[in-house]
């Protein structure tokens, strides 16, 4: 026999099952323009403002992404059960460089904001190094000065690739 306690918890279960369930089926269109007609008006304007550095946010987007791939793969070698120590080892050193050059990448490009008030993408491979630069002014002489400031940081003698995009 039912109580008039398992009667309330049983309406208002199925009155919120019946909210969720309709909810849940309702289509994200009405759900959008039902809650914030001042929404709509924001995608327009986002979709017709281009971010000036977004050439230099994809190349960061696909390094970050190439990386992580990288990282995992040489992580499943750690964490394998069947991998030799030597193999593990030459995984962590593989997984140390890349991290070092990360956070060297991403000193050289604070240097760039900071000494040329540039926004700047940078990739090093071994002794490459790619400077992309977001700049209208596409000048012989400023990229010699950001190639110099980049050689600085290093003892040995490095490829440095200068490239202005805007």
């Amino acid at each position: 026999m039912i109580n008039k306690k398992n009667l309330w918890f049983l309406t208002l279960f199925s009155l919120i099952l019946v909210l969720s369930v309709y909810y849940i089926t309702m289509p994200n269109e009405l759900l959008l323009t039902n809650n914030s007609p001042v929404l709509k008006e924001d995608t327009k304007k986002t979709a017709v403002t281009v971010e000036e550095a977004e050439v230099l946010t994809t190349l960061r987007v696909k390094s970050d992404e190439e990386l992580d791939k990288t990282l995992n793969s040489l992580k499943e070698v750690l964490s394998d059960s069947k991998s030799s120590a030597n193999e593990k080892n030459e995984a962590f050193e593989k997984i140390k460089a890349l991290n070092e050059n990360k956070n060297l990448e991403i000193d050289l490009e604070k240097m760039i904001k900071e000494k040329y008030k540039l926004k700047s993408f940078v990739k090093i491979n071994d002794n490459n190094i790619k400077a992309t630069i977001n700049s209208t002014k596409h000048d012989i002489s400023l990229a010699n000065k950001i190639m110099r400031s980049i050689q600085e940081n290093f003892n040995d003698k490095k490829n440095i690739t200068i490239e202005f995009q805007k």
